[in-house]
This record gives structure tokens, sequence and C-alpha cells, in this order.
């Protein structure tokens, strides 16, 4: 880690979930009433959905809404420009999973705890800054996950910083046709549901921030679109068991508007690292954009999934 900004840790960030919430999330990213384990509080195999940690940075230890613009700009990175929360989209992410999180935070004391791995300067287009969060149980120093994701501040460059690493690209395999496909159908309620989880950017909302950043309107989380796939991935490869998955990772290429059909493409590679499977992983809009991108996993295959479903 080297270059402005790099290495400066934020305070840890107390976080809690109680059950509703874990129910919630499972709700708002595909699980339906045959994984009654992630959306049944009495279920005996009862879960939490694996991605369920990349919410946590935005609702934090919350019960109520949050002023997601007040909370973003709570802290300085010293080095870099002050950048604009209000014009600020997701740009890719990585998450870990190490350890299963209890379906509640109660009787423990969990933090995030998150340091700068680089800040860079796209030019006109804007700037990036690229984020390890762990989830940490401050009591024990143990690990539960760990994300490293980039934040896309838009127009917000030029200010003389470092272009950053080029970025490893995991594409689909060329010439196979792909081992599931999942269309699912996003209404204008998505993003609106969604949100309930903790992650109140107001671009997802109300119609005026997207349009001061050129996407025209309202558009929806990216980390719903990555949250859902991970779930369609869970389902149809994993067999539904959160212990399947070991790391999920796409980059958000271009926006979902409410409305918009999404088309999820999954590849097998059969390429093993120890017991975990590599899987390839696409979601368009349906007869447009490419808008995850780089959808790399870590799984268990524990069935064949079909060509079509």
């Amino acid at each position: 880690m080297s270059g402005p900004g790099a290495g400066f840790e934020y305070p840890p960030v107390p976080v809690s979930w109680t059950k509703r919430d874990v129910l919630l999330f499972a709700n708002t990213v595909g699980c339906t009433s045959n994984e009654l384990h992630f959306l049944y509080e009495l279920d005996p195999k009862f879960s939490v959905f694996p991605t369920y940690p990349v919410i946590l940075p935005f609702k934090k230890d919350q019960q109520d809404v949050i002023d997601f613009y007040a909370a973003q700009k709570a802290i300085r990175i010293p080095g870099v420009p002050e950048f604009d929360a209000r014009r600020v989209v997701d740009g890719q992410r990585l998450v870990q999973f190490l350890k299963p999180l209890p379906t509640s935070s109660e009787g423990k004391k969990f933090e995030v705890r998150s340091k700068v791995l680089g800040v860079y300067d796209k030019g006109r287009p804007g700037s990036v800054v690229e984020i390890q969060q762990e989830l940490v149980d401050a009591s024990t120093g143990e690990v539960y996950s760990r994300a490293i994701g980039s934040s896309f501040y838009v127009g917000q460059g030029n200010w003389g910083g470092p272009k950053g690493p080029a970025t490893v690209n995991f594409p689909p395999p060329k010439g196979k046709t792909p081992d599931a496909v999942v269309e699912h159908q996003t209404t204008p309620q998505t993003p609106l549901l969604y949100r309930l989880n903790g992650d109140y950017n107001p671009l997802h909302a109300h119609p005026e921030p997207g349009k001061k950043m050129g996407f025209g309107g309202v558009i929806i989380h990216g980390l719903y679109s990555f949250n859902y796939s991970a779930h369609v991935l869970l389902e149809k490869l994993g067999g539904s068991d959160p212990a399947n998955i070991k790391e999920f990772q796409a980059r958000f290429a271009s926006p979902v508007r409410p409305g918009d059909k999404i088309v999820t493409s999954v590849w097998r590679t059969g390429e093993k690292k120890g017991e975990w499977e590599e899987i390839r992983f696409e979601v368009k809009i349906a007869g447009g954009k490419v808008c995850l991108s780089n959808g790399r996993a870590l799984m268990k295959v524990v069935g064949e999934a079909k060509s079509k479903l």
C-alpha cells in the first residue's frame, strides 16, 4: 500500500443486527419460501444469508433511518480531496466469508474495522476510493467476514493523484453455454424495499440526485444486484447452504433502473482450489448492457445446475 490516503484506518464502527434484520435482508435479495432457513426464525437451520455483512457499514448499530450524506462525510481521508458523498456509486466488491454470523448480534460486541487501500484519480470521470472492511467480534478479535470494495466518486477527479493499478478481470468462459440462466423482473418498489436494510442513499429513492449525476432519475442499489446474484448462485449451485460459498465478487458496470429485467448467467469452470470450485457469472439488463461484470465466486457445488431455469 502506498500513495495518498493509503493505510489510513477509520475509527472502528460499532454494528448490530436483530433476527428481524436478517429476515428482512433475505426477503429483499430473492430468498423464497423454499428457503425457510433464511426466512423463518424458528427453522432449526435458521441462518444469516452470507452477504448480509455488506449492509452493516451503512446500517451501523442503528434501527432507525440514517442521514446517508451526513454519515458518509463524517471523516475525511488525509492527503486527498474531500469527496462529495452526494455523487458516489459502487465500483466493485469482493467479500470473503470466514465465519458464519449469529442470527442476532445480541450478547456480543461487533464492529467494522475499515482501512483505506488506495485513492485513485481517474481524471474527468471521477475518483476511486478502495477500502478493506472487516467485521470483527471486538471481544475476541475474531474476523467473521472481509470485504474489499471501491466507491466511485462521479466527476471528482483531476486532482493529481495516482491512476491506480490495473484490475484483474474474470470474464465468462469463451464459447461455453451458461450452466444456469435466471431472469428477474425489478419494480419501482425494489430499491425502496432494499434500502430498509440500512442503505438510505437518496439516489435510490428520489429522482433528483440521479438527475444531477446524469442517470436521469432513480437507480437501484448496485449492492442489490450484487446480493441478488449471490442468492442465484447459492440457490442454483450451492443448495441454498451458506456453508457452500467462500468468496463472492463483482464489478458494478452500469446502472439498473427500477422496472428493468435483469438476467444472471452462471458458468462452472471446473477449476478447483482445494474443495472450492471457481464460478463465473455475469448480470445483464435484458436486451441491454452488462450491469455486473467480473463476477466470480468460490463454491462447493452440490448439484448440477440446469442449463435453463
